[in-house]
């Protein structure tokens, strides 16, 4: 029992993400890279140096944490005032907005910003804020949705008001699905935050933006699978400490 339980953290979901997370962060190192581009060949070409690809991953990594904050507070917040009943007339409207967030990709968002933003992480992040709102946003609602009419009713009748309710019964049951949105926000984030790298932002397109311009498509192969080693590798942590807070 003893063995089962310290090996309860390793699941299908988590091992998976975690087992393909190592393995392309071994495909992006440039020693790997290098060798299995020569028995591709590929030729012999530069490849991008580890030290500058770990601190890109930090920077990457940095980004989609800070636009993941004032994601969660607006898609929270939006998904609140949604399901309260002086807020149900702005619920098509909070949904369209979300949708149209959605909608346009981020890379048109980094374009269409840095002239206002400047170069650098502002336009990134205000792209990953804008497309992490939607999953935030929907399970928020869903969430608070999904209590059921007689645990309100039961705690109206103890006297609770509207505000105590949200608190105390609401927000409590809604939270591990809530929490589920935010882990897909930020591995979203993640996932997209090389696109950062066209405004000038340190990222994990960084290598893949070199490599085009100067035809290295070595540094495409160790960005790419830098950018996916990182996002898996963030899927499969998130996961294992939300099992472990279910455990709880």
């Amino acid at each position: 029992m003893r063995r089962q339980g310290s090996r309860a953290w390793f699941t299908a979901g988590n091992g998976t993400a975690l087992c393909l997370g190592a393995a392309l962060a071994f495909l992006a190192h440039p020693n790997v890279a290098g060798s299995l581009w020569h028995l591709l060949g590929g030729g012999s070409v530069e490849a991008f140096p580890v030290d500058r690809l770990m601190r890109l991953a930090a920077s990457h990594a940095q980004l989609a944490a800070l636009a993941i904050i004032p994601a969660a507070a607006i898609g929270v917040g939006l998904g609140v005032l949604a399901t309260r009943p002086w807020g149900a007339s702005l619920r098509p409207v909070i949904d369209q907005l979300a949708a149209i967030a959605q909608a346009v990709p981020p890379v048109v968002v980094v374009a269409l910003a840095f002239p206002a933003l400047g170069f650098g992480a502002a336009p990134t992040i205000l792209a990953l804020i804008l497309y992490a709102l939607m999953p935030i946003l929907r399970s928020t609602i869903g969430a608070v949705e999904s209590t059921s009419p007689d645990v309100r009713a039961a705690a109206r009748a103890m006297g609770l008001t509207s505000v105590q309710i949200l608190r105390e019964v609401e927000w409590p049951l809604a939270r591990p699905v809530i929490l589920d949105g935010l882990r897909v926000a930020l591995v979203l984030s993640i996932a997209t935050a090389a696109v950062g790298a066209l405004a000038g932002a340190e990222t994990l397109g960084t290598p893949i933006i070199i490599g085009l311009q100067n035809q290295n498509e070595l540094y495409l192969l160790q960005g790419a699978a830098a950018t996916a080693a990182l996002a898996f590798l963030a899927e499969g942590g998130l996961l294992i400490a939300a099992r472990g807070r279910r455990r709880r």
